[in-house]
């Protein structure tokens, strides 16, 4: 039996009508030309008869695809055949897939005609593909609810009459992978003529089993593979070919079969497919989700650095990310931490990891998830902190704040080892009032010469920088303060400041001495 399996995208067809508003024909084009890259052996183009844009899409695809089978669906009538072989008139390779309802509830209440009609109507249909190219695929909509003897029987006569390829569709996603794969032997058992075609099956996610059942048939005989990029498509989607494709890569010893699919291209083409089509990957997808390779647990991260493979089965590399992503938390360790400030440039020498990771867990504690810019302002603060005496330390604040624009601020200031100074001030706005209210405190003769916020990182992740100027007497002093609280991180800037100036008149007494 052959060992390569046939990627069949329908991401543009059956995927593309699940969505709210149509793509453009340039839009289809570009995905188009992802798939070529990704190296998919036929590409669904659309479906011809439903529009004059599919038409004009089909067309235009088919002039700027050469590595691909480009491959038009119509229904068993004279006009869908001709409009889609007029689509791909410019194709390299063209397919033409007929479909057909072969379940007793499609024959009787959608179709409404008799077996026998039904049976021409396939014949007919095939023979007439087969007059604009010799490559026909025939799907038996809703296979997995047809009888099987019924379903040997329209996949013999297809065979028969030109099909060399047989699409089995899981329709509804209504059967299970061990169901699914039973339909496919029996296929090959009681078939006569079933060497001379290739089995393809298409699966729709009803259930969450098309990934399974699309496996489950490749077992079973099955050498064509329909599907998504990330499952796009009607009601819960169809099997994502990403899932797929890396299942097959990862178990090649076990299912013995291969694809032509270049694995590297896979995360760029979802991402275009996402973009263009406007539908977010969900983060825990599997494969392309932003956490398939992420981690947070300090037991996993610890355990990656030492070896991926201890958590994970797929290096990100294969399917053209640059590397796994240790998401920083507050269930994250000192190896993590460490590992990526040596990630970031800096030395072991350059920072005290201890004392880094306190600042690093009370911060991750506020905020949740860390980033770089979060680490080289905690590093940089700490070793602020090693140069410095802190003599003032803020215990605690209040602000409160009124529609007319007055805010009350309260503050406790830890003076030394023993003293502490509470003071409330009300001025126009939050960061006015914590301002008097220490400086009430502390009594030193300042002067505010400039003061700015800067947000550091994006959206609800970014950290609050407050950077404060002061002249005191003839000098000035610069102070700098972090927080998710502008307020906190303004607050920390003045004492920051306060503390330069003890620190600066504790030396000049000690130098006039």
């Amino acid at each position: 039996m052959n060992k390569k399996v046939l990627i069949f995208d329908t991401t543009l067809r059956d995927g593309e009508q699940a969505l709210p508003a149509s793509l453009s024909s340039k839009e289809k084009l570009q995905i188009a030309l992802s798939l070529e890259r990704l190296g998919v052996d036929i590409i669904e183009a659309g479906f011809p008869i439903s529009s004059p844009g599919d038409f004009k899409s089909v067309e235009l695809i088919s002039k700027n695809i050469k590595n691909c089978k480009i491959c038009s669906l119509a229904r068993c009538l004279p006009q869908d055949i001709e409009t889609a072989s007029q689509a791909m008139k410019f194709a390299v390779s063209p397919r033409i897939h007929v479909f057909l309802g072969t379940s007793s509830i499609h024959i009787e209440s959608r179709l409404k005609k008799s077996f026998h009609e039904i049976t021409e109507m396939m014949i007919n249909a095939i023979k007439k593909a087969r007059k604009y190219t010799d490559d026909v695929e025939f799907s038996c909509e809703d296979a997995g609810r047809t009888s099987l003897d019924d379903l040997c029987f329209f996949v013999e006569k297809a065979i028969k009459y030109g099909a060399n390829t047989i699409n089995i569709p899981d329709t509804v996603g209504y059967t299970l992978p061990a169901q699914f794969k039973n339909i496919i032997e029996i296929l090959h058992k009681k078939v006569p003529n079933i060497h001379k075609a290739i089995i393809s099956v298409h699966c729709h996610n009803d259930l969450g089993m098309a990934v399974g059942n699309s496996i489950s048939a490749i077992e079973a005989g099955a050498r064509q593979i329909e599907g998504t990029i990330s499952g796009l498509g009607e009601r819960a989607g169809n099997a994502a070919l990403e899932e797929i494709i890396m299942a097959l890569k990862i178990h090649e010893k076990t299912l013995g079969v291969t694809t032509n699919i270049k694995t590297k291209e896979i995360y760029r083409t979802s991402k275009i497919i996402s973009q263009l089509c406007h539908t977010p990957i969900p983060v825990n997808k599997a494969i392309i989700g932003k956490n398939a390779f992420s981690h947070s647990s300090g037991i996993h991260q610890d355990g990656i650095l030492k070896n991926k493979k201890n958590y994970e089965i797929i290096d990100p590399v294969d399917i053209g990310l640059k590397k796994s992503i240790l998401n920083l938390t507050s269930r994250s360790g000192r190896a993590a931490v460490n590992h990526r400030m040596n990630e970031m440039g800096y030395q072991q020498k350059d920072y005290d990891i201890n004392k880094l990771y306190i600042d690093f867990l009370k911060l991750a504690d506020k905020k949740g998830q860390i980033f770089d810019y979060d680490l080289e302002a905690l590093a940089f603060i700490n070793n602020q902190k090693e140069k410095k005496i802190e003599f003032f330390q803020l215990k605690y604040f209040d602000i409160q704040s009124k529609l007319s624009g007055l805010s009350t601020a309260s503050v406790i200031l830890k003076c030394g080892s023993k003293k502490s100074i509470q003071e409330v001030t009300t001025k126009n706005g939050p960061i006015d009032a914590i301002y008097q209210a220490l400086n009430k405190a502390v009594l030193y003769p300042i002067k505010l010469k400039k003061f700015n916020l800067i947000a550091k990182g994006e959206g609800k992740d970014a950290l609050g920088q407050a950077n404060i100027l002061i002249k005191y007497k003839s000098r000035n002093f610069h102070g700098i303060g972090l927080s998710t609280d502008v307020i906190e991180a303004s607050a920390k800037a003045l004492i920051n400041v306060f503390n330069h100036i003890y620190q600066s008149d504790l030396i000049e007494k000690k130098f006039n001495k």
